[in-house]
């Protein structure tokens, strides 16, 4: 914490005890002051940048797959924190320093110093660094330096492309790790040793890492877009990657990596880029592999190499152009592992004994003995290999030695008539998949926004772009990278079976879609999205549900998308309309009916017992009423299938029980009741029954 937080912090603690005035309430703004900066400390000893485009992603994305457990001294110092600030709201005990009299202007003062201690926050600068992230950017200046590979690659070589997680260069410095890595070391003096790779915005993490490097573009996070990737049906289809260049030329392409595909979407990116198979945790422990061998992350790097080679050599018989990827585990921060082959591997530092630095060795070891059995294979004369770290180290054990360092990313590229030699041109990661490419084909230097960094002359775009003292320069990259979750004909909107169609992208909904004054998305909100579609719209705005979310008679069909333009005229569209597609730009009549306030399914209870067909009686006896009415809907599990809707009009005040009749066509064997309420509203129950009372068909 900065020292103009402190001193604030402790002038609003003195502030709080001078005067009884809003004591309650200053009290609970200084708690939520301290609890807020918590957990802004929480976040930026996971992130290393605060709370960053790489915090909303994988908020968003879940964490599952995650190794939360190798951040528990982090989460310890967290709660303890938290505590501290709780034991703020103790001070209202405090009355020996009030000051009665002067309650005005001491309330005055502490409203100044919490508005002061806001604005000198890292929560505020990264709220603000985030927010410029979201204004409208005219992309179009930098859309024709968007690159896409064409034409029959010119040598079909094997490439092996291993990604160490957080393996930066700047670990094999001799003056500050001395003998660390000695055998990357000997490789770099090798190979094509390309220095002061940066990470740019929106490749600083392992999927955004993986993005810029194989697509040559940023991977841009927004207010509720591609966050939630288990919505999206496709991992950024606008964007022309590498692995889709490959797959067009007759390539395969595998990748194998320790942790769960499912972690930050990898798994969806791979599938939707080309890659024909991907090895991840769930392969190895289906496999069998022995519990010794994985940790919190994944599988550790020794099985996972050994592995990697096995498949380099079936693949490299067959006698089909491959490209095979992997992605280490265990330098991951905050203190690595140390598989079983590495479990004596020990690095004598002046820093001490820690823990990332053994886990270094032993990748150091691993990764160089895979190059080498690949070079000396009868296939290695074939084979470009490809070395690179995924991004700079987050928060670790060495943070604080890495903090005096010049930090680079590694980038080693070998081969046989690849020429040895360290090359500086400033690139960044974004450069690294138009390098690899322009070594299969010296006519291609260029793909997505990346440029090679053996390409002469010298290159200017988004790396330049990126380091440069003017940040609004790089600005239209990410803004054109956004595009390409959709691609750029959006303006038609379409449901194919529980799907909207937008552009090249299908969304899962519920789904907001705001539409700037050029008709282009703005923002796609699938997080919170009935709350959002309620604010005053500065652009159209579109939101596609169930038609139960809208209507209050019968639903007019399955599927529904009420527009909203910028005088609040609206118009509500159903399955037919929406089977044909919606334009957006439709001028819409002027309308004086207030905007619907769309409802959200709120699960009520499973039954997993068999529900044979007929009329039931459903009981319910909620803690307290939602004050609007509202669709009682009993569904299929998956909540595909609907077998009884009933609307339930809740008179003002009432209380009890609520009774209502519900028919089963067919017999069900897992049945969820849920109910279609405001979004402003929860219904807490004290208990729910369903009884049969007749099985007699409905007349």
């Amino acid at each position: 914490m900065s020292p103009w937080l402190i001193v604030c912090t402790l002038m609003l603690a003195g502030l709080l005890l001078a005067s009884p005035r809003w004591r309650r309430v200053k009290a609970a703004l200084l708690c939520a002051w301290l609890l807020s900066l918590s957990l802004w400390w929480l976040v930026d000893r996971l992130s290393g940048d605060g709370i960053n485009a790489a915090t909303l992603y994988h908020l968003q994305t879940g964490l599952k797959g995650a190794g939360i457990a190798e951040f528990r001294g982090v989460i310890a110092g967290f709660l303890a924190f938290a505590m501290l600030a709780l034991a703020s709201l103790l001070l209202l005990r405090v009355r020996r320093f009030q000051a009665p009299r002067h309650g005005g202007w001491l309330s005055a003062a502490f409203t100044g110093v919490f508005v002061v201690a806001i604005v000198a926050s890292p929560l505020f600068a990264d709220g603000l660094r985030l927010y410029r992230a979201t204004l409208p950017i005219d992309a179009t200046t930098v859309a024709s330096e968007y690159a896409t590979p064409h034409g029959p690659v010119q040598r079909a070589r094997n490439i092996v492309w291993i990604y160490g997680e957080s393996l930066e260069r700047t670990y094999l410095d001799q003056q500050v790790f001395p003998g660390l890595m000695p055998h990357l070391s000997r490789l770099a003096s090798q190979s094509a040793d390309f220095r002061g790779i940066a990470s740019p915005e929106g490749s600083g993490w392992t999927i955004a890492g993986l993005v810029s490097s194989l697509c040559g573009v940023p991977l841009t996070t927004s207010r509720g877009d591609e966050n939630s990737m288990g919505r999206m049906g496709r991992f950024l289809p606008g964007a022309h990657c590498l692995g889709d260049y490959l797959k067009q030329q007759g390539y395969r392409l595998h990748f194998s990596g320790g942790a769960d595909a499912a972690f930050a979407a990898k798994g969806s990116f791979l599938s939707s880029h080309g890659f024909d198979h991907v090895k991840e945790r769930g392969y190895y422990e289906k496999a069998g592999v022995a519990r010794e061998h994985f940790s919190d992350w994944g599988i550790h790097d020794d099985v996972l190499l050994d592995d990697v080679f096995a498949d380099f050599m079936t693949l490299s018989a067959k006698g089909t152009p491959f490209m095979l990827t992997t992605l280490t585990m265990d330098t991951h921060h905050p203190a690595g592992h140390l598989p079983v082959s590495c479990k004596g591997e020990r690095y004598e530092s002046r820093h001490g004994d820690v823990g990332l630095l053994n886990a270094l060795k032993c990748t150091d070891r691993l990764i160089s003995s895979l190059v080498d059995r690949i070079r000396s294979s009868p296939y290695g004369a074939d084979t470009l290999i490809v070395i690179a770290s995924d991004h700079l180290a987050m928060p670790n054990d060495l943070s604080s030695v890495l903090a005096d360092m010049h930090r680079e990313n590694l980038l080693l590229m070998l081969g046989p008539d690849v020429p040895a030699g360290q090359i500086d041109r400033g690139g960044s990661t974004l450069d690294t998949g138009a390098t690899v490419l322009n070594l299969i084909d010296p006519r291609q230097t260029a793909l997505g926004f990346g440029r090679s960094l053996l390409a002469k002359p010298a290159r200017d775009g988004a790396s330049l772009a990126a380091r440069g003292e003017d940040s609004s320069a790089y600005r239209p990259y990410l803004g054109y990278a956004r595009q390409l979750w959709t691609g750029r004909d959006t303006g038609t909107l379409r449901m194919d079976g529980d799907h909207v169609v937008v552009g090249d992208q299908k969304i899962s909904p519920p789904v907001m879609l705001e539409y700037d004054k050029t008709w282009n998305i703005s923002s796609i909100v699938l997080e919170d999205a009935p709350r959002q579609f309620m604010r005053d719209p500065d652009n159209v705005l579109a939101y596609i549900d169930r038609c139960t979310a809208f209507e209050d008679a019968l639903p007019l069909g399955e599927w529904c998308a009420l527009l909203v333009d910028r005088n609040n005229d609206l118009k509500l569209y159903a399955d037919a309309d929406l089977a044909n597609g919606v334009k957006i730009d439709t001028p819409l009549e002027a309308s004086n009916e207030p905007r619907p306030r769309p409802r959200r399914p709120l699960t009520l209870s499973q039954e997993s017992r068999r529900m044979l067909a007929g009329q039931y009686q459903v009981r319910l006896r909620p803690q307290r009423l939602p004050s609007h009415p509202f669709w009682l809907e009993a569904v299929s599990a998956d909540g595909k299938v609907i077998h009884a809707r009933e609307w339930v009009n809740v008179a003002p005040g009432a209380g009890g029980q609520i009774r209502l009749p519900m028919w089963l066509d067919t017999a069900v064997d897992d049945l969820v009741i849920r109910a279609w309420l405001d979004y402003t509203e929860e219904m807490p129950l004290e208990g729910i029954a369903m009884t049969r009372v007749s099985g007699r068909p409905r007349s």
